[in-house]
């Protein structure tokens, strides 16, 4: 099974180089760092830290399927994860053995759900508001697909069968991408897994939305009307 890493990044200079230090090379076969418009030296850090950069325009999900489009022809498996050190690579075992196992098709890491002890959560690392839309999130998907899997988080950190994700049609180009993903997996039928991981506060640098009130507003409103739009299609 071949996995291709994509790191969308945006401005991750203080961080990036530690991520991509981080990759578990003997799982993967690149490490793919996607620069979303930085205007300082994310790129030059990435590439001197071992990771292949492509550009993508500005946007969250532009950068993730500018970073898909880019992988092996060959890749079996992306795997996304953030570029701010808060996601932990010492966790893709996990999210990747269901998918070797034929088991599933989509895996997910949770920072909310059922967790033992050793999976820690920092404190701080996790907004109030990032927390109660998780809940929100997955309360409404579960009304509107019951008996389908009932998601704890929007997590960026997963594990995707390539074929699936060409399956999903997907569309959305900015915060929302993570959200569109669960929810067209759902409506596709693929068969889903979320995974307790542990998360850190940010390596270094600002949050692109929890750093910034506006950002973070036009964030939430991205996200519920990706939610409302993709759950009212009609597959």
């Amino acid at each position: 099974m071949r996995v291709s890493v994509i790191i969308p990044a945006l401005n991750e200079a203080e961080s990036i180089g530690f991520v991509v230090s981080e990759m578990p090379w003997h799982l993967i076969d690149e490490c793919i760092v996607v620069d979303n418009g930085s205007t300082d030296a994310t790129a030059a850090i990435a590439t001197a830290a071992g990771a292949r950069v492509v550009s993508a325009p500005r946007g969250y999900g532009a950068a993730c399927m500018d970073g898909a489009a880019a992988a092996l022809p060959t890749s079996d498996v992306l795997i996304f994860l953030d570029g701010d050190g808060a996601d932990i690579p010492a966790h893709m075992p996990e999210l990747l053995a269901p998918i070797e196992r034929g088991e599933k098709d989509l895996v997910l890491g949770t920072r909310l759900g059922p967790r033992p002890n050793a999976l820690r959560r920092a404190k701080g690392s996790m907004l109030a508001s990032q927390i109660f839309a998780g809940w929100l999130v997955g309360t409404l998907l579960r009304l509107r697909f019951p008996g389908k899997h009932c998601y704890t988080d929007m997590c960026a950190f997963r594990a995707i069968r390539r074929t699936s994700l060409d399956s999903l049609g997907m569309r959305e180009r900015t915060f929302g991408w993570n959200l569109e993903m669960q929810i067209r997996a759902l409506q596709k039928g693929l068969r889903v897994a979320e995974i307790p991981v542990g998360y850190r506060s940010r390596y270094g640098g600002i949050s692109k939305v929890s750093g910034d009130f506006r950002a973070s507003v036009k964030a939430a409103q991205r996200i519920l009307e990706v939610l409302f739009r993709v759950t009212a299609e009609r597959t």
